[in-house]
């Protein structure tokens, strides 16, 4: 069960109503002698502005988290979910062609961040979009959320799903730690990589970075106060579930990122959050790849990257972070370009692959 929005919802609900019921009692009791009128005024006053606070939280709460149960019941993901480690994981493959291109999505994403460019990569190959654990259509798995663990979560997704090689991974921010732990723990099946903004290992250890980015409240407090407004409906009523406006995507996947951006599953950012150092202890020593296909693009200009090689190529645009989001054509003009030249090395041929996964929701 969901229990930031399906437990708590209730809770609140179920504890608005409690509050209201003691407030009738504690008025009923109250004696209304001249003297005490001022006093029972007062009282109905604040319990007033108690209750009205309880009773709007708890039911927004609980209308946004049954819109959010009906919205995912009417619109599946596409895609088809597996079992890894006793726990369903969502893979999402489409096109034909090898090799396979894998997309990991940022800190707080899912697969619909690639939304609008997967069906364009799909035209040149076979490319599966992945939730990872606790994200998504995937469950949350018990454990650390460093990049070791993470990696071999998808090792194993890629098995049962069937694709074994060879792959080409696409991490953005944080996953770029991810796909760098991967190919270190299984070489043998990576073609290539691709870095959309991606972390740096130990970047959280440069106190340059942490002023720049620093929001003057711990990390703790923040989560806890964007996951209770989040729980408590405001993003909803902010009209933030209506979905961005992108060039290029559909009414329908529209809705799911809107969606998605009214369900973030907190609980998963701060445990990979909480994870950075130790993923980035796991990574920094990963590389050099040698002769290994390499695509950084970066808006950063002065970034030093560690995976920088005689392969590597660095593309720079307009000064806009979400890359994903606001600028798919670098990615969507690149990345196949950068497939053609994985192929040349000999590397998958146009031929291999499979046609991806309909709609349908299946556990195997």
């Amino acid at each position: 069960m969901d229990f930031d929005y399906a437990v708590v919802p209730a809770t609140l609900l179920l504890a608005a109503i409690a509050v209201l019921w003691l407030s009738i009692r504690h008025l009923r009791k109250l004696p209304l002698r001249t003297s005490s009128r001022a006093v029972f005024a007062l009282d109905l006053t604040i319990l007033a502005g108690i209750n009205s606070l309880v009773l709007v939280v708890g039911i927004n709460s609980c209308v946004n988290a049954m819109m959010m149960a009906s919205f995912r019941m009417r619109n599946p993901e596409p895609g088809r979910d597996y079992r890894v480690n006793g726990h369903r994981m969502h893979l999402n493959c489409m096109g034909a062609g090898s090799p396979t291109v894998v997309l990991d999505a940022g800190l707080g994403w899912d697969s619909l961040e690639w939304s609008t460019i997967q069906p364009e990569l799909a035209k040149t190959t076979r490319v599966c979009s992945y939730d990872r654990a606790g994200f998504g259509g995937s469950e949350t798995q018990a454990g650390p959320r460093d990049a070791m663990h993470i990696a071999a979560e998808l090792h194993a997704l890629l098995g049962k799903a069937g694709v074994d090689g060879p792959v080409v991974l696409m991490g953005h921010s944080i996953a770029g730690m991810y796909i760098r732990a991967y190919a270190s723990q299984y070489p043998e099946q990576v073609a290539g990589l691709v870095f959309v903004d991606g972390s740096t290992p130990l970047q959280n250890r440069d106190p340059r970075l942490n002023v720049a980015q620093g929001t003057g409240l711990p990390l703790w407090a923040s989560i806890l106060m964007m996951r209770s407004f989040s729980i408590a409906g405001y993003p909803r009523w902010k009209g933030a579930c209506e979905g961005p406006s992108i060039a290029g995507l559909d009414r329908e996947t529209a809705a799911r990122m809107g969606e998605d951006l009214c369900d973030v599953r907190y609980e998963s950012v701060e445990a990979e959050f909480d994870s950075f150092d130790r993923s980035g202890e796991e990574t920094v020593g990963t590389g050099p790849y040698g002769e290994l296909p390499i695509l950084v693009i970066s808006q950063d200009t002065t970034k030093q990257f560690a995976e920088r090689s005689p392969t590597a190529r660095e593309l720079e645009f307009a000064k806009t972070w979400d890359v994903t989001l606001n600028r798919p054509d670098v990615i969507e003009r690149e990345v196949p370009r950068f497939v053609e030249e994985v192929r040349a090395r000999g590397v998958g041929a146009r031929q291999g692959g499979e046609p991806g996964q309909g709609a349908a929701s299946v556990i195997e």
